[in-house]
């Protein structure tokens, strides 16, 4: 089926422009875009007929790149209640996101290539979005023996990461970047120093102290990136930072770019978003990890992801059943599910005029493409056609119970939000509808 999208506004993040047209798909790929000239000479122009052709007319609503969300996770194999490549998949379509980066931290964790080829099979049957996934760095993610990193290379695992468990060795992990050197793997770490935060449940200061939660200093991320950079330095791996949140942790970043290393960085929708205060009287649906920032931590980072210093925008889905949440702020789990609400959260970056429309894009799609070699996140010819049609204006109030994830653990419920997902295309095909 070959496929005319008129009357659209594209948002191209590798051009940074934010401007009226038409995309033409076909076979799953983008054949070719036009500003809003006459659409029988578009598509005389590529050999077409208007009855060979499918007309989805945009009405004027924008028209993007699907999200390549890297950090995904997906509680197959060991706790599918929590969430499925099914549900996680019915998400991510709602939310615009057309791949899906999945993490291993699961239970037993993504660690041999017979486990990738389980979840993998699962993901291919269930989920209607791309699913690419992640394989832990060190045998169950315990920081003591590297996995085998080229045969789950050739399982498919597109990058290696002991998520928030950070390798405490560094002879351990130097060894392992240096494997992942001679194979051409990205290693995906969590920058925190892990004896400052152990235990730590909000960021401190004034407000953690006056809250009595035991607390971790934003330095402890910079302690972390700044071993992590000096490893970078001596093995000379590629690397990407899952979670930069914190202003102290800038400048190493920017030095490590600047002095020619594979380096580069994300940060997670919710810190991007809020703020410390949220948390508010103990809301356990605030809790997240790293814990949320101050607010000049946010602004910094904001700018960070606004001047490219920050790659990438994540969700960091991270899905929690009700009683490991329903627990003393101390005691409950961290992380919330934000697929759905990832493209609604950045809006409000959007509205309150910090970011536009084709740097998030960049963030959000582009660079994450990039970093994993994907043709993805682009509306130039020839790339696939993984496409989000979405409204930036249209109100909505979050219910957590209509969200497609099993697990409903996010902050942003009840909260008054923009942005609403109208379509989302897979390869050109349509894998969401919001009426549907």
């Amino acid at each position: 089926m070959t496929t005319l999208f008129l009357n659209a506004r594209l948002i191209d993040p590798e051009t940074g422009t934010d401007a009226p047209g038409s995309l033409l798909v076909q076979r799953g790929k983008i054949l070719a875009r036009a500003d809003q000239s006459d659409k029988e000479m578009f598509l005389a122009d590529n050999g077409l007929r208007t009855k060979d052709v499918q007309m989805v007319d945009c009405n004027g609503k924008c028209l993007a790149p699907g999200i390549v969300d890297i950090g995904v996770k997906v509680c197959e194999p060991g706790e599918r209640h929590k969430e499925s490549y099914k549900s996680a998949g019915l998400a991510a379509a709602a939310g615009g996101v057309t791949t899906i980066v999945t993490r291993p931290d699961t239970s037993p964790c993504i660690d041999s290539p017979e486990t990738l080829e389980f979840v993998t099979r699962r993901a291919q049957a269930d989920a209607p979005v791309n699913v690419l996934p992640m394989a832990a760095l060190t045998k169950g993610r315990e920081g003591r023996e590297m996995t085998e990193i080229g045969f789950l290379l050739d399982a498919g695992a597109v990058a290696f990461t002991d998520c928030d468990h950070v390798v405490t060795s560094t002879k351990v992990l130097s060894r392992a970047l240096t494997y992942a050197k001679s194979c051409g793997a990205l290693v995906i770490a969590h920058p925190q120093e892990p004896g400052l935060s152990q235990g730590a449940a909000a960021t401190s200061g004034k407000f953690a102290a006056l809250r009595g939660l035991p607390s971790v200093s934003p330095m402890a991320e910079r302690m972390g990136l700044d071993r992590d950079i000096a490893l970078l330095e001596m093995t000379g791996a590629k690397y990407h930072a899952d979670q930069i949140t914190t202003a102290r942790a800038l400048p190493a970043l920017e030095r490590a770019k600047a002095n020619g290393l594979d380096i580069t960085a994300g940060t997670s929708i919710h810190h991007l978003t809020l703020n410390e205060l949220d948390v508010a009287d103990y809301r356990t649906f605030f809790k997240v990890k790293p814990p949320l920032r101050s607010e000049d931590d946010r602004l910094a980072v904001v700018e960070a992801v606004r001047s490219g210093l920050i790659d990438v925008i994540s969700s960091m889905h991270t899905p929690q059943d009700e009683e490991s949440k329903r627990l003393p702020f101390e005691e409950a789990a961290a992380g919330a599910v934000a697929l759905e609400t990832l493209l609604p959260a950045a809006m409000r970056l959007y509205h309150a005029e910090l970011l536009d429309l084709p740097t998030l894009f960049r963030a959000m799609a582009l660079n994450p493409s990039r970093r994993l070699g994907l043709a993805s996140g682009r509306l130039s010819a020839g790339a696939p056609a993984d496409l989000v049609l979405f409204d930036p204006d249209a109100p909505l109030v979050l219910d957590r119970f209509k969200l497609q994830s099993k697990s409903k653990n996010t902050p942003f419920d009840t909260q008054r939000m923009q942005g609403r997902v109208l379509a989302t295309y897979v390869a050109g095909e349509p894998v969401y509808r919001k009426d549907a």
